[in-house]
Protein backbone atom coordinates (compact mmCIF):
# COMPACT_ATOMS: atom_id res chain seq x y z
CA UNK A 1 0.00 0.00 0.00
CA UNK A 2 1.22 3.03 -0.59
CA UNK A 3 0.09 6.69 0.76
CA UNK A 4 1.21 10.25 0.21
CA UNK A 5 2.48 12.51 2.72
CA UNK A 6 3.33 16.52 1.90
CA UNK A 7 5.25 17.41 4.31
CA UNK A 8 9.53 18.68 3.75
CA UNK A 9 9.80 15.51 6.75
CA UNK A 10 13.53 15.68 5.61
CA UNK A 11 14.04 19.74 6.97
CA UNK A 12 15.08 18.66 10.00
CA UNK A 13 18.18 17.00 8.95
CA UNK A 14 21.38 19.27 8.14
CA UNK A 15 21.70 20.34 4.33
CA UNK A 16 25.12 19.09 4.18
CA UNK A 17 23.53 15.64 4.80
CA UNK A 18 21.03 15.87 2.75
CA UNK A 19 22.80 17.00 -0.10
CA UNK A 20 25.93 14.08 0.28
CA UNK A 21 23.48 11.21 0.41
CA UNK A 22 21.46 12.88 -2.82
CA UNK A 23 25.06 13.27 -4.85
CA UNK A 24 26.04 10.27 -3.69
CA UNK A 25 22.95 8.04 -4.63
CA UNK A 26 23.24 10.08 -8.29
CA UNK A 27 26.86 9.08 -8.78
CA UNK A 28 26.37 5.38 -7.99
CA UNK A 29 22.44 5.14 -9.68
CA UNK A 30 20.70 3.41 -6.84
CA UNK A 31 17.76 4.53 -4.88
CA UNK A 32 18.34 4.98 -1.01
CA UNK A 33 15.09 4.55 1.38
CA UNK A 34 14.55 5.40 4.71
CA UNK A 35 13.41 2.77 6.87
CA UNK A 36 12.64 2.66 10.41
CA UNK A 37 12.47 5.00 13.53
CA UNK A 38 12.86 7.64 11.18
CA UNK A 39 9.40 6.81 9.28
CA UNK A 40 7.60 6.09 12.42
CA UNK A 41 8.69 9.10 13.92
CA UNK A 42 7.70 11.27 10.92
CA UNK A 43 4.50 9.74 11.09
CA UNK A 44 3.77 10.85 14.65
CA UNK A 45 4.60 14.17 13.97
CA UNK A 46 7.92 13.57 15.58
CA UNK A 47 11.70 13.83 14.45
CA UNK A 48 14.40 11.03 14.51
CA UNK A 49 17.83 12.49 15.31
CA UNK A 50 18.99 9.16 13.51
CA UNK A 51 18.83 7.68 10.24
CA UNK A 52 17.88 4.54 8.82
CA UNK A 53 18.77 3.72 5.03
CA UNK A 54 18.14 0.79 2.70
CA UNK A 55 19.92 0.69 -0.41
CA UNK A 56 19.67 -2.80 -2.71
CA UNK A 57 23.32 -3.25 -2.93
CA UNK A 58 26.43 -1.91 -2.01
CA UNK A 59 25.89 -0.60 1.42
CA UNK A 60 29.07 -1.23 2.98
CA UNK A 61 30.56 0.97 -0.11
CA UNK A 62 27.86 3.86 0.24
CA UNK A 63 28.88 4.08 3.96
CA UNK A 64 32.50 4.21 3.32
CA UNK A 65 31.77 7.27 0.67
CA UNK A 66 29.35 9.34 2.43
CA UNK A 67 31.79 9.02 5.85
CA UNK A 68 34.79 10.29 3.59
CA UNK A 69 32.23 13.04 1.85
CA UNK A 70 31.09 14.28 5.17
CA UNK A 71 34.45 14.05 7.66
CA UNK A 72 32.36 11.48 9.47
CA UNK A 73 33.60 8.37 11.13
CA UNK A 74 32.88 4.74 9.55
CA UNK A 75 31.67 2.19 11.86
CA UNK A 76 31.55 -1.70 10.58
CA UNK A 77 28.67 -3.10 11.83
CA UNK A 78 28.02 -6.17 10.45
CA UNK A 79 30.18 -7.14 8.00
CA UNK A 80 27.77 -10.47 6.13
CA UNK A 81 24.63 -8.79 6.40
CA UNK A 82 26.32 -5.40 4.63
CA UNK A 83 24.92 -2.97 7.55
CA UNK A 84 27.51 0.16 8.61
CA UNK A 85 26.98 3.37 9.88
CA UNK A 86 28.47 6.66 9.72
CA UNK A 87 28.80 8.84 12.72
CA UNK A 88 29.02 12.90 11.88
CA UNK A 89 27.99 15.79 14.08
CA UNK A 90 25.99 13.67 16.66
CA UNK A 91 23.97 11.94 13.90
CA UNK A 92 23.97 8.48 13.39
CA UNK A 93 23.30 7.18 9.79
CA UNK A 94 23.18 3.50 9.52
CA UNK A 95 23.42 1.79 5.88
CA UNK A 96 22.44 -1.49 4.83
CA UNK A 97 21.92 -3.55 2.19
CA UNK A 98 18.26 -5.19 1.13
CA UNK A 99 17.62 -7.88 3.29
CA UNK A 100 18.03 -11.82 2.29
CA UNK A 101 18.69 -10.15 -1.39
CA UNK A 102 15.74 -9.59 -2.14
CA UNK A 103 15.87 -6.94 -5.02
CA UNK A 104 12.62 -4.51 -4.01
CA UNK A 105 12.16 -2.39 -0.95
CA UNK A 106 8.53 -3.79 -0.60
CA UNK A 107 10.26 -8.00 0.05
CA UNK A 108 13.07 -6.37 1.99
CA UNK A 109 9.97 -4.65 4.36
CA UNK A 110 8.27 -7.78 4.21
CA UNK A 111 11.66 -9.72 5.77
CA UNK A 112 11.22 -7.39 8.52
CA UNK A 113 10.51 -8.09 12.32
CA UNK A 114 7.49 -5.63 13.36
CA UNK A 115 5.03 -4.27 10.82
CA UNK A 116 5.56 -0.53 12.84
CA UNK A 117 9.12 -1.08 11.12
CA UNK A 118 8.43 -2.66 7.67
CA UNK A 119 7.61 1.11 6.13
CA UNK A 120 10.06 3.22 4.14
CA UNK A 121 10.01 6.50 2.12
CA UNK A 122 11.95 6.82 -1.14
CA UNK A 123 15.31 8.95 -0.66
CA UNK A 124 14.27 12.46 -2.75
CA UNK A 125 16.71 12.56 -5.93
CA UNK A 126 18.31 16.20 -6.38
CA UNK A 127 15.47 18.05 -8.19
CA UNK A 128 14.26 18.73 -4.76
CA UNK A 129 10.50 17.08 -4.89
CA UNK A 130 8.35 17.44 -1.81
CA UNK A 131 6.22 15.17 -1.88
CA UNK A 132 6.82 11.73 -0.35
CA UNK A 133 5.37 8.42 -0.47
CA UNK A 134 4.97 5.74 2.18
CA UNK A 135 5.45 2.30 1.55
CA UNK A 136 3.56 0.01 3.68
CA UNK A 137 3.13 -3.71 2.11
CA UNK A 138 2.39 -4.82 5.73
CA UNK A 139 -0.03 -2.30 6.98
CA UNK A 140 2.35 -1.14 9.60
CA UNK A 141 1.10 2.39 9.37
CA UNK A 142 -2.26 1.17 10.28
CA UNK A 143 -1.22 -0.67 13.46
CA UNK A 144 1.48 2.17 14.05
CA UNK A 145 -2.20 4.57 14.54
CA UNK A 146 -3.82 1.53 16.43
CA UNK A 147 -0.93 1.58 18.97
CA UNK A 148 -0.44 -2.31 18.06
CA UNK A 149 3.24 -4.38 17.96
CA UNK A 150 2.48 -6.46 15.38
CA UNK A 151 5.33 -9.36 14.65
CA UNK A 152 5.72 -10.02 11.21
CA UNK A 153 5.73 -13.34 11.64
CA UNK A 154 6.64 -15.84 14.37
CA UNK A 155 9.69 -17.17 12.12
CA UNK A 156 11.27 -13.15 13.07
CA UNK A 157 11.82 -14.46 16.71
CA UNK A 158 13.30 -17.52 15.45
CA UNK A 159 15.47 -16.05 13.15
CA UNK A 160 16.35 -13.03 15.94
CA UNK A 161 15.71 -14.05 19.34
CA UNK A 162 16.17 -10.90 20.93
CA UNK A 163 12.94 -9.64 18.96
CA UNK A 164 11.04 -11.31 21.99
CA UNK A 165 12.37 -8.53 24.19
CA UNK A 166 12.08 -5.75 21.13
CA UNK A 167 8.61 -6.36 21.09
CA UNK A 168 8.28 -5.38 25.05
CA UNK A 169 10.88 -2.40 24.43
CA UNK A 170 8.28 -0.65 21.56
CA UNK A 171 5.58 -1.46 24.06
CA UNK A 172 7.16 0.63 26.79
CA UNK A 173 8.31 3.54 24.70
CA UNK A 174 5.81 3.59 22.20
CA UNK A 175 2.40 2.99 24.72
CA UNK A 176 1.65 0.28 22.50
CA UNK A 177 -0.34 -2.74 23.28
CA UNK A 178 0.75 -6.19 22.04
CA UNK A 179 -1.17 -7.80 18.90
CA UNK A 180 -3.14 -11.18 20.52
CA UNK A 181 -1.18 -13.16 18.25
CA UNK A 182 2.06 -11.93 18.67
CA UNK A 183 1.97 -12.42 22.67
CA UNK A 184 1.22 -15.99 22.06
CA UNK A 185 3.80 -16.81 19.86
CA UNK A 186 6.63 -14.81 22.66
CA UNK A 187 4.84 -17.45 24.98
CA UNK A 188 5.86 -20.33 22.95
CA UNK A 189 9.35 -18.95 21.61
CA UNK A 190 10.58 -16.99 24.74
CA UNK A 191 12.47 -20.00 25.45
CA UNK A 192 14.92 -18.75 22.54
CA UNK A 193 15.77 -15.51 24.23
CA UNK A 194 18.63 -17.76 25.61
CA UNK A 195 20.35 -17.36 22.38
CA UNK A 196 20.45 -13.82 22.16
CA UNK A 197 23.97 -12.00 23.67
CA UNK A 198 23.42 -10.54 27.16
CA UNK A 199 24.60 -7.21 25.66
CA UNK A 200 22.11 -7.13 23.71
CA UNK A 201 19.17 -8.51 26.31
CA UNK A 202 20.52 -5.48 28.23
CA UNK A 203 20.70 -2.90 26.10
CA UNK A 204 16.52 -3.88 25.54
CA UNK A 205 16.00 -3.84 29.21
CA UNK A 206 17.93 -0.61 29.99
CA UNK A 207 15.51 1.02 27.09
CA UNK A 208 12.32 -0.25 29.14
CA UNK A 209 13.26 0.74 32.22
CA UNK A 210 14.14 4.48 30.94
CA UNK A 211 10.79 4.82 30.01
CA UNK A 212 7.82 5.84 32.12
CA UNK A 213 6.05 2.41 31.63
CA UNK A 214 8.45 0.06 32.61
CA UNK A 215 5.82 -0.94 35.19
CA UNK A 216 3.55 -2.43 33.35
CA UNK A 217 5.62 -3.09 30.57
CA UNK A 218 7.49 -6.12 33.20
CA UNK A 219 3.74 -7.14 34.12
CA UNK A 220 3.10 -8.03 30.86
CA UNK A 221 6.45 -9.51 30.71
CA UNK A 222 5.52 -11.69 33.27
CA UNK A 223 2.23 -12.63 31.86
CA UNK A 224 3.89 -14.12 29.30
CA UNK A 225 6.19 -15.98 30.86
CA UNK A 226 9.40 -14.24 29.26
CA UNK A 227 10.32 -12.56 32.31
CA UNK A 228 11.70 -16.14 33.82
CA UNK A 229 13.70 -16.77 31.17
CA UNK A 230 15.92 -13.15 31.97
CA UNK A 231 15.31 -13.58 36.02
CA UNK A 232 14.61 -17.06 36.61
CA UNK A 233 15.65 -15.61 40.19
CA UNK A 234 12.90 -13.86 41.15
CA UNK A 235 10.47 -16.65 40.67
CA UNK A 236 11.39 -18.40 44.01
CA UNK A 237 9.36 -15.35 45.30
CA UNK A 238 6.08 -16.29 43.68
CA UNK A 239 3.43 -17.03 46.05
CA UNK A 240 5.70 -16.57 49.49
CA UNK A 241 3.68 -15.43 51.91
CA UNK A 242 5.02 -12.38 54.30
CA UNK A 243 4.24 -10.94 57.38
CA UNK A 244 0.77 -9.30 58.18
CA UNK A 245 2.47 -5.70 57.35
CA UNK A 246 2.12 -6.50 54.13
CA UNK A 247 -0.82 -7.73 51.62
CA UNK A 248 0.86 -9.40 48.67
CA UNK A 249 3.63 -12.81 48.03
CA UNK A 250 7.05 -11.63 47.97
CA UNK A 251 7.40 -11.06 44.30
CA UNK A 252 4.07 -9.09 43.85
CA UNK A 253 5.49 -6.86 46.26
CA UNK A 254 8.37 -6.42 44.41
CA UNK A 255 6.32 -5.49 41.11
CA UNK A 256 4.32 -3.16 43.08
CA UNK A 257 7.43 -1.49 44.54
CA UNK A 258 8.53 -1.02 40.48
CA UNK A 259 5.16 0.40 40.08
CA UNK A 260 5.25 2.54 42.51
CA UNK A 261 8.60 3.68 42.18
CA UNK A 262 7.83 4.63 38.46
CA UNK A 263 4.53 6.75 40.54
CA UNK A 264 7.42 8.13 42.65
CA UNK A 265 9.17 9.60 39.81
CA UNK A 266 6.23 11.21 38.18
CA UNK A 267 5.13 12.88 41.18
CA UNK A 268 7.81 13.45 43.71
CA UNK A 269 6.86 16.62 44.88
CA UNK A 270 3.30 15.20 46.31
CA UNK A 271 4.99 12.68 48.35
CA UNK A 272 7.99 14.70 49.57
CA UNK A 273 7.38 18.64 49.89
CA UNK A 274 9.74 21.93 50.28
CA UNK A 275 13.55 21.51 50.57
CA UNK A 276 13.17 17.96 49.77
CA UNK A 277 11.31 18.48 46.66
CA UNK A 278 14.68 20.19 45.40
CA UNK A 279 16.67 17.17 46.61
CA UNK A 280 14.29 14.36 45.00
CA UNK A 281 14.10 16.88 41.62
CA UNK A 282 17.94 17.16 40.83
CA UNK A 283 18.75 13.74 42.06
CA UNK A 284 15.79 12.35 39.39
CA UNK A 285 17.30 14.57 36.71
CA UNK A 286 19.88 12.37 35.88
CA UNK A 287 18.25 9.29 33.82
CA UNK A 288 20.28 7.09 35.17
CA UNK A 289 19.55 7.13 38.97
CA UNK A 290 16.15 6.92 37.86
CA UNK A 291 16.65 4.00 36.07
CA UNK A 292 19.08 2.05 38.78
CA UNK A 293 16.48 2.96 41.37
CA UNK A 294 13.28 1.44 39.11
CA UNK A 295 15.94 -1.96 39.34
CA UNK A 296 16.47 -1.41 42.85
CA UNK A 297 12.70 -1.23 43.43
CA UNK A 298 11.77 -4.84 41.05
CA UNK A 299 15.12 -6.67 42.87
CA UNK A 300 15.05 -5.13 46.53
CA UNK A 301 13.94 -8.12 48.18
CA UNK A 302 15.36 -10.84 46.09
CA UNK A 303 17.26 -12.07 48.94
CA UNK A 304 14.10 -12.73 50.86
CA UNK A 305 13.12 -16.49 49.47
CA UNK A 306 16.47 -17.81 50.81
CA UNK A 307 16.24 -15.75 54.21
CA UNK A 308 12.91 -17.26 54.68
CA UNK A 309 12.50 -18.71 58.12
CA UNK A 310 9.63 -19.16 60.62
CA UNK A 311 10.42 -18.30 64.08
CA UNK A 312 8.19 -18.98 67.06
CA UNK A 313 5.24 -18.85 64.98
CA UNK A 314 6.58 -15.94 62.69
CA UNK A 315 7.82 -15.31 59.17
CA UNK A 316 10.66 -13.72 58.97
CA UNK A 317 13.33 -12.51 56.42
CA UNK A 318 16.51 -11.79 58.71
CA UNK A 319 19.75 -10.40 56.24
CA UNK A 320 17.54 -10.62 53.46
CA UNK A 321 18.95 -7.04 51.97
CA UNK A 322 22.63 -8.25 52.29
CA UNK A 323 21.50 -11.72 50.07
CA UNK A 324 19.56 -9.76 47.87
CA UNK A 325 22.53 -7.08 46.75
CA UNK A 326 24.94 -10.07 46.50
CA UNK A 327 22.18 -12.30 44.36
CA UNK A 328 21.87 -8.81 42.28
CA UNK A 329 25.68 -8.43 42.02
CA UNK A 330 25.48 -12.07 40.01
CA UNK A 331 22.65 -11.07 37.92
CA UNK A 332 24.70 -7.52 36.51
CA UNK A 333 27.82 -9.72 36.10
CA UNK A 334 26.31 -12.49 34.01
CA UNK A 335 24.24 -9.42 31.98
CA UNK A 336 27.17 -7.68 31.59
CA UNK A 337 25.96 -4.57 33.05
CA UNK A 338 28.23 -1.49 33.91
CA UNK A 339 30.31 -1.96 36.95
CA UNK A 340 28.62 1.46 38.33
CA UNK A 341 25.04 0.35 37.61
CA UNK A 342 25.71 -3.07 39.66
CA UNK A 343 27.39 -1.06 42.54
CA UNK A 344 25.01 1.31 42.88
CA UNK A 345 21.68 -0.92 42.78
CA UNK A 346 23.30 -3.38 44.98
CA UNK A 347 24.06 -0.49 47.63
CA UNK A 348 20.57 0.53 47.17
CA UNK A 349 19.37 -3.05 47.64
CA UNK A 350 21.84 -3.56 50.75
CA UNK A 351 20.87 -0.44 52.54
CA UNK A 352 16.96 -0.59 51.31
CA UNK A 353 15.85 -1.33 55.21
CA UNK A 354 18.37 1.18 56.47
CA UNK A 355 15.72 4.39 56.71
CA UNK A 356 13.04 1.66 58.75
CA UNK A 357 15.56 0.61 61.18
CA UNK A 358 16.89 4.38 61.66
CA UNK A 359 13.02 5.73 61.72
CA UNK A 360 12.26 3.25 64.81
CA UNK A 361 15.34 4.72 66.50
CA UNK A 362 14.46 7.60 65.76
CA UNK A 363 11.09 6.89 67.67
CA UNK A 364 12.63 5.69 70.78
CA UNK A 365 15.65 7.90 71.57
CA UNK A 366 15.61 10.44 68.11
CA UNK A 367 18.87 10.22 66.32
CA UNK A 368 22.30 11.44 66.63
CA UNK A 369 25.06 13.11 64.05
CA UNK A 370 27.03 9.24 64.53
CA UNK A 371 24.56 8.07 62.95
CA UNK A 372 23.31 10.54 60.46
CA UNK A 373 27.42 10.36 59.42
CA UNK A 374 27.33 6.66 59.08
CA UNK A 375 24.00 6.54 56.32
CA UNK A 376 25.65 9.28 54.60
CA UNK A 377 29.20 7.52 54.29
CA UNK A 378 27.17 3.87 53.45
CA UNK A 379 24.78 5.21 50.89
CA UNK A 380 27.56 7.88 49.31
CA UNK A 381 25.34 10.04 46.51
CA UNK A 382 22.81 7.76 46.63
CA UNK A 383 20.38 9.59 49.44
CA UNK A 384 17.60 10.11 48.44
CA UNK A 385 17.53 7.48 46.35
CA UNK A 386 17.16 5.49 49.27
CA UNK A 387 14.44 7.15 50.90
CA UNK A 388 12.97 7.22 47.62
CA UNK A 389 13.51 3.30 47.63
CA UNK A 390 12.28 3.14 51.08
CA UNK A 391 8.73 5.04 49.94
CA UNK A 392 8.00 3.07 47.57
CA UNK A 393 8.76 -0.44 49.43
CA UNK A 394 6.40 0.93 52.23
CA UNK A 395 3.89 2.16 49.77
CA UNK A 396 4.13 -1.29 48.16
CA UNK A 397 3.39 -3.21 51.47
CA UNK A 398 -0.35 -2.30 52.67
CA UNK A 399 -1.06 -4.91 54.79
CA UNK A 400 -3.96 -5.09 57.77
CA UNK A 401 -0.57 -4.75 60.83
CA UNK A 402 1.69 -2.46 58.61
CA UNK A 403 3.10 0.29 61.00
CA UNK A 404 0.44 3.26 60.83
CA UNK A 405 1.88 6.65 59.01
CA UNK A 406 5.03 5.24 57.93
CA UNK A 407 5.06 7.40 54.62
CA UNK A 408 4.34 10.50 57.01
CA UNK A 409 7.46 9.14 59.24
CA UNK A 410 10.02 8.28 56.60
CA UNK A 411 9.72 12.14 55.21
CA UNK A 412 10.19 13.37 58.43
CA UNK A 413 13.26 10.97 58.85
CA UNK A 414 14.92 12.51 56.02
CA UNK A 415 13.97 16.20 56.84
CA UNK A 416 15.87 15.12 60.22
CA UNK A 417 18.58 13.60 58.47
CA UNK A 418 19.15 16.54 55.99
CA UNK A 419 18.82 18.99 58.86
CA UNK A 420 21.64 16.99 61.19
CA UNK A 421 23.80 16.87 58.49
CA UNK A 422 23.88 20.10 57.08
CA UNK A 423 24.09 21.77 60.91
CA UNK A 424 26.86 18.83 61.78
CA UNK A 425 27.94 16.61 59.18
CA UNK A 426 28.75 18.34 56.11
CA UNK A 427 30.79 21.36 57.64
CA UNK A 428 32.77 18.90 58.99
CA UNK A 429 33.53 16.48 56.15
CA UNK A 430 34.35 19.60 53.88
CA UNK A 431 36.78 21.02 56.25
CA UNK A 432 40.65 19.66 56.07
CA UNK A 433 41.22 17.10 58.35
CA UNK A 434 42.83 18.35 62.03
CA UNK A 435 45.05 15.25 62.32
CA UNK A 436 46.39 13.48 59.53
CA UNK A 437 48.38 9.94 59.06
CA UNK A 438 51.82 11.83 59.03
CA UNK A 439 50.45 12.85 62.58
CA UNK A 440 49.68 8.90 64.05
CA UNK A 441 53.09 7.99 62.20
CA UNK A 442 54.67 11.29 64.17
CA UNK A 443 53.40 9.35 67.25
CA UNK A 444 54.75 6.66 66.79
CA UNK A 445 51.83 4.51 65.29
CA UNK A 446 52.75 2.08 61.82
CA UNK A 447 51.06 2.34 58.70
CA UNK A 448 47.85 -0.54 58.57
CA UNK A 449 44.22 -0.99 59.11
CA UNK A 450 44.18 0.77 62.63
CA UNK A 451 44.81 4.15 60.78
CA UNK A 452 41.48 4.46 58.85
CA UNK A 453 39.78 3.13 62.65
CA UNK A 454 41.54 6.10 63.82
CA UNK A 455 40.78 8.92 61.50
CA UNK A 456 37.35 7.85 61.53
CA UNK A 457 37.11 7.82 65.19
CA UNK A 458 38.44 11.47 65.37
CA UNK A 459 35.70 12.43 62.75
CA UNK A 460 32.70 11.32 64.74
CA UNK A 461 34.17 13.21 67.46
CA UNK A 462 34.54 16.22 65.70
CA UNK A 463 30.55 15.89 63.82
CA UNK A 464 29.51 14.95 67.82
CA UNK A 465 31.08 18.88 68.71
CA UNK A 466 33.71 17.45 71.26
CA UNK A 467 36.56 18.09 69.16
CA UNK A 468 37.09 21.73 67.27
CA UNK A 469 40.35 22.32 66.97
CA UNK A 470 43.62 20.53 65.82
CA UNK A 471 45.12 20.90 69.61
CA UNK A 472 41.41 18.79 71.14
CA UNK A 473 42.43 17.17 67.94
CA UNK A 474 45.83 15.76 69.15
CA UNK A 475 45.17 15.81 72.82
CA UNK A 476 41.95 13.13 71.77
CA UNK A 477 44.81 10.96 69.85
CA UNK A 478 47.11 10.71 72.32
CA UNK A 479 44.71 9.79 74.97
CA UNK A 480 42.86 7.20 72.24
CA UNK A 481 45.99 5.53 71.46
CA UNK A 482 46.89 5.29 74.89
CA UNK A 483 43.33 3.81 75.80
CA UNK A 484 43.09 1.18 73.67
CA UNK A 485 47.09 0.05 73.71
CA UNK A 486 47.51 1.32 69.77
CA UNK A 487 51.19 1.71 70.71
Amino acid sequence: MIQTFDLDWLKNYPAELLQALSRLAGASRTELFVVGGAVRDHISGSFAHDLDIAIPSGALLFAGNLAADLGGTYVLLDQGEGVARVVWKGFDIDLANFRDQTTSIEDDLLKRDFTINAMAFRFPDESGKTEYEIIDPAGGRQDFYHGLVRVMSPTAFENDPLRLLRAYRFKATLGFQLEPDTKKWIGEYGHLLSRAAPERISSELQRIMASDRAGVTVFSMVESGLFWYIFPELKKGKGMAQPTSHHLDVFSHCLAALDWMEKLQARSNEFFPGELAAKISAYLGHEENRVRLKWAALFHDLGKPDCHLIRQGRITFYNHDQAGAEGFEKIGERLRWSREDIKRVSRLIRLHMWPFHLNNSRKKTGITAKACLRLVKAVGDDLAGLFLLAMADSLAGQGVNRPPAMEEELVELYFEVERVCREQVRPVLEQPPIVTGHDLIDLGLTPGPDFKMILSSLEKARIEGSIQTRSQGLAWLESFVAENNLL
